[in-house]
């Protein structure tokens, strides 16, 4: 018996799963399933984004379904457009093996006639947006006085959005004997004040604790100045170059301003906001999914919906208002059991939210340093050699070697390899030399206490930090090397921390009690016949690759190390940001950014229409 099969689902369901490629439920589905399958009842279910729901409501609502009858039965209320198509998708998928179960989406920016047509056609299931729901209802184009079964999917973010009055008014016109499942990643008032009216003694699972961010999110946050949010942003981005990242702004019109600022300085990125026509934001959604772009800038509003599960990075350029807000930016990375990072920039007025933040989520934020011109020299040169060692070899080029070996004569092979990374060094020490320090000169609690060590000693108190010569390029990022350094000298949960991964090495932390034990543990240590070294670092206060050690890059390495479920490093190179992809045509705006030019902004650019960002 399989495991789906165990929980109570029909063969044919069974089958759809089978062809989807699901194993394993979930931990919501594992604990929703069963409960709605058993009898009619209402259910208020709480967890993250991409843990399943869909799954977890959508397989018991299909079993459950009278696919004889062709009249309405089940209604699904979602909160945008995108989510609504999404929805409606994986419903059609797990009911494929049913015969004549309909399910059809309504939302608007398409035609309502046509909608209407086809739920005259007959809908047993109708996937909706509130508003074109109730402008449908209104209109007597649909009924719903008579349905089975409504689920309010991503409830919180549906409230947020300003569809109280809407969905109360869905909801009056539904019959009361119907069962009603609330699925929410957090339980605001609001979400309270609907179940309390509208069902009738649900039950309630949580995965994970109410309103608690997800485990597989890593937070941090950078103290900055008011005016270096822009030039910081441009540092993480760089000390990342496979990033894959959701910006957040508060403002329709910060969006557009970061991502103009983005494309003219050459990286690939897309503004998503509210101005935008329903045709430009399915473009830069598209571009979005096939990794065309790599930074998408949005509002909160914009971004509900957007379901894409290998996001590595939530940049919130700012803070919102609402700490369930931050919940729901956070949740677009860490998804499917993958690790991601969520990181803050904020003033040094600012860090009091950071602490209302870490109550609510019941998670810790790490305070980290936006990297140095240096550092960021040094990862990019370490990205570039691991891109050179990976590219596999064209034979076309076989032609054009005798001449370009008689150019090349005379260079021997190191001063060819100085010459090489000497291009791409260039270009960033160019840029960076002399570059300003972008950390608040005050960043509050939690500030590293290491900075003034050197030399590698083994400090007797305090936190000690340590490098290590595997990184992304091994498979790990930081939450399966994390579990690797603590596993493999035997540590307790909470006794390696602030760890960061790099492509061919990384850092972490320990106290001063243990670092014996793992210099002693790593003395000689061997995984699939490649050494693993670990020092105590010379450079404690950073993260970058700089100031490291010699000789522990991991370039010649073959080692790949205990792979987490988010797979590592992406094996795909998609370029870097070097090309600009799309034009903001802003010419003649002032900007307010200190580090104006970009080390990529001479790079080969494309240009679109203005407005599409993509």
């Amino acid at each position: 018996m399989t495991k789906f099969e165990a929980l109570g689902l029909q063969k044919s369901l069974l089958d759809a799963i089978t062809d989807m490629g699901f194993e394993t439920p979930s931990e919501v589905q594992e604990k929703a399933i069963p409960i709605l399958l058993e009898g009619e009842t209402d259910l208020v279910a709480l967890a993250q984004t991409g843990t399943g729901k869909t799954a977890a409501f959508g397989f018991p609502l299909i079993q459950k379904i009278d696919s004889n009858s062709r009249t309405t039965q089940g209604l699904i209320l979602s909160p945008t457009r995108e989510l609504c198509l999404q929805i409606t998708k994986e419903m059609q998928a797990y009911s494929k093996y049913e015969r004549n179960i309909n399910v059809v989406a309504i939302y608007g920016g398409a035609s309502i006639t046509d909608q209407a047509r086809q739920i005259k056609k007959g809908a047993q299931i109708i996937v909706a947006t509130p508003g074109r729901m109730k402008d449908m209802i209104s209109r007597r184009l649909v009924d719903i006085s008579n349905i089975d079964y409504c689920i309010l999917d991503e409830a919180d973010e549906m409230l947020n959005m300003g569809f109280m009055e809407d969905i109360k008014d869905i909801l009056s016109g539904t019959p009361d004997e119907k069962s009603t499942w609330l699925f929410s990643a957090t339980m605001p008032r609001e979400v309270a004040t609907i179940a309390k009216k509208f069902m009738h003694s649900p039950q309630e699972i949580t995965v994970g604790a109410k309103n608690s961010g997800a485990s597989t999110v890593q937070h941090e946050y950078y103290v900055v100045g008011g005016r270096d949010r822009y030039p910081a942003l441009k540092r993480l981005a760089d000390t990342n170059p496979d990033i894959f990242s959701v910006i957040f702004c508060r403002t329709k019109r910060d969006t557009q301003k970061v991502a103009e600022n983005l494309i003219e300085d050459g990286y690939n990125a897309g503004a998503l906001h509210g101005d935008l026509s329903q045709n430009q934001r399915d473009l830069v959604m598209n571009s979005f999914r096939k990794r065309q772009i790599q930074m998408l800038v949005a509002t909160d509003v914009a971004a509900r919906g957007i379901d894409v599960d290998d996001i590595t990075h939530v940049i919130n350029y700012q803070l919102p208002d609402e700490i369930e807000t931050y919940t729901h930016r956070s949740g677009r990375t860490g998804r499917a059991g993958k690790s991601g990072i969520s990181m803050v920039l904020i003033t040094r007025s600012e860090q009091r939210k950071i602490r209302a933040i870490e109550t609510k989520i019941n998670q810790k934020f790490e305070l980290k340093k936006v990297p140095s011109g240096m550092e960021i020299c040094g990862i990019q040169l370490h990205h570039l050699a691991n891109k050179i060692k990976d590219t596999e070899t064209n034979s076309d080029v076989d032609g054009y070697l005798p001449e370009i070996n008689e150019i090349l004569e005379g260079i021997d092979r190191e001063e060819l390899i100085k010459k090489l990374i000497s291009a791409e060094f260039t270009r960033f020490s160019n840029y960076y030399n002399k570059s300003k320090d972008l950390n608040s000169s005050d960043s509050g609690r939690d500030r590293e206490r290491s900075d003034d060590r050197r030399g590698g000693e083994i400090p007797t108190s305090g936190a000690v930090r340590y490098f290590v010569n595997v990184g992304e390029r091994d498979g790990y990022d930081w939450m399966s090397l994390k579990d690797f350094i603590r596993d493999t000298v035997g540590l307790g949960q909470e006794d390696v921390f602030k760890v960061d991964v790099k492509e061919s090495f990384s850092f972490f932390n320990t106290e001063s009690e243990v670092t014996q034990q793992i210099l002693e543990k790593f003395t000689e240590f061997k995984v699939d016949g490649r050494f693993v070294n670990v020092e105590v670092s010379k450079n404690p206060g950073g993260g970058g690759g700089g100031n490291r050690r010699s000789g522990g890059s991991g370039f010649g390495g073959g080692f790949k190390g205990k792979r987490s479920s988010s797979g590592g490093r992406r094996d795909d190179d998609r370029g870097g940001r070097g090309r600009k992809e799309g034009s903001s045509e802003s010419k003649g705006r002032r900007r307010d950014r200190s580090e104006s030019s970009s080390p990529n902004s001479g790079k080969r650019r494309t240009t679109k229409r203005k407005g599409d960002f993509f």
